[in-house]
């Protein structure tokens, strides 16, 4: 395609620079992948044959995703309006277990402060450790539709640093402490409703200081970006492992949508490239792979200790880099 796609032009620090762990030949670095719940309606079969291709590459984990219930209102004969909660999707519990079963690989469902009150997801800790599912992704979760700035339910959490200290305080009570590994989500272009980074830093570290056990990072185009992330994480007395998250574009549509979903920046050399051939779906995906697998091959070249796929209902282009990379 293009020289703008090779390994040797992704932007990157000194080979001493910016890494985690020093490279050995010793160190296993691995994928991992994360999963959106199907629609309702797919079959546990058909699932599980989307994901049937990963498992070869042997995925330390693979993450499932956690969906508020969406709000409808309908309108009353009194011209009023009810508010009606509809789930769209199949529950990350039945997903992980499904998968668990099968595959016999480690689950790590998300678990959201939204929508939940304290006991409701004391009642989620208490299904999860009958399962033996012992890897959780603490998250606050998004807004419902409709709202401008996240609410918790009555007696719920505000905030993912609560939810740690929730899980860390359910471990003590039932007589499990460290049982559960916890991740959180960090942000290397900032969370959108943080003031500055230094701001979104902090609320970071108090999710560490809470209890989690690592970071697993939004998606990110530019590695220079990761790595002055990791640099700041390091400076700001954060210890824990960083695992880098990246998804490969697929169509032209997602140099617009990933940015207003994510609030993430995309590189102009990639943006340009993708812009000189958006009339051709193959040909962007296949740029949108190369671009992955360059900065999946530099990262890994930098040490860090896995790397986290989004896949967002896309497998081909993944298991490409997964075959060039591990």
């Amino acid at each position: 395609m293009s020289l703008l796609l090779s390994e040797s032009n992704i932007r990157r620090p000194k080979p001493d620079q910016h890494t985690q762990t020093k490279r050995t030949k010793t160190m296993k670095q691995y994928p991992s992948l994360e999963i959106v719940p199907p629609l309702k309606g797919m079959t546990k079969d058909e699932l599980l044959n989307d994901i049937r291709p990963f498992i070869e590459f042997n995925p330390k984990y693979i993450n499932v995703t956690c969906h508020r219930d969406e709000v409808t209102y309908e309108e009353q004969p009194d011209g009023s309006y009810r508010k009606r909660l509809i789930r769209r999707r199949v529950s990350e519990t039945a997903v992980c277990g499904a998968i668990q079963s099968e595959f016999k690989v480690n689950v790590v469902p998300h678990l959201i402060c939204g929508g939940l009150t304290a006991e409701q997801i004391e009642f989620q800790l208490q299904d999860f450790k009958f399962m033996g599912i012992s890897n959780i992704l603490a998250l606050r979760g998004d807004c419902l539709t409709g709202e401008k700035r996240f609410s918790p339910v009555p007696g719920g959490y505000d905030h993912a640093n609560e939810l740690v200290g929730a899980i860390r305080r359910f471990e003590k009570e039932n007589g499990c402490e460290g049982f559960f590994r916890i991740g959180v989500g960090g942000y290397p272009e900032k969370h959108f409703e943080a003031a500055n980074m230094n701001e979104d830093i902090a609320n970071l570290k108090r999710k560490v200081d809470a209890g989690a056990d690592y970071i697993t990072t939004q998606m990110f185009f530019d590695n220079q970006v990761f790595y002055k992330f990791v640099d700041r994480c390091r400076a700001a007395g954060i210890s824990v492992p960083i695992i880098p998250g990246l998804k490969p574009i697929s169509t032209p549509k997602q140099v617009r949508l990933l940015p207003e979903s994510f609030s993430i920046d995309i590189p102009f050399e990639l943006t340009s490239e993708i812009s000189a051939h958006e009339n051709d779906r193959q040909a962007v995906y296949q740029i949108g792979q190369e671009w992955a697998t360059a900065q999946c091959k530099n990262l890994l070249a930098h040490g860090v200790p896995g790397v986290h796929f989004y896949t967002m209902g896309k497998s081909a282009n993944i298991i490409g880099i997964l075959r060039e990379c591990f």
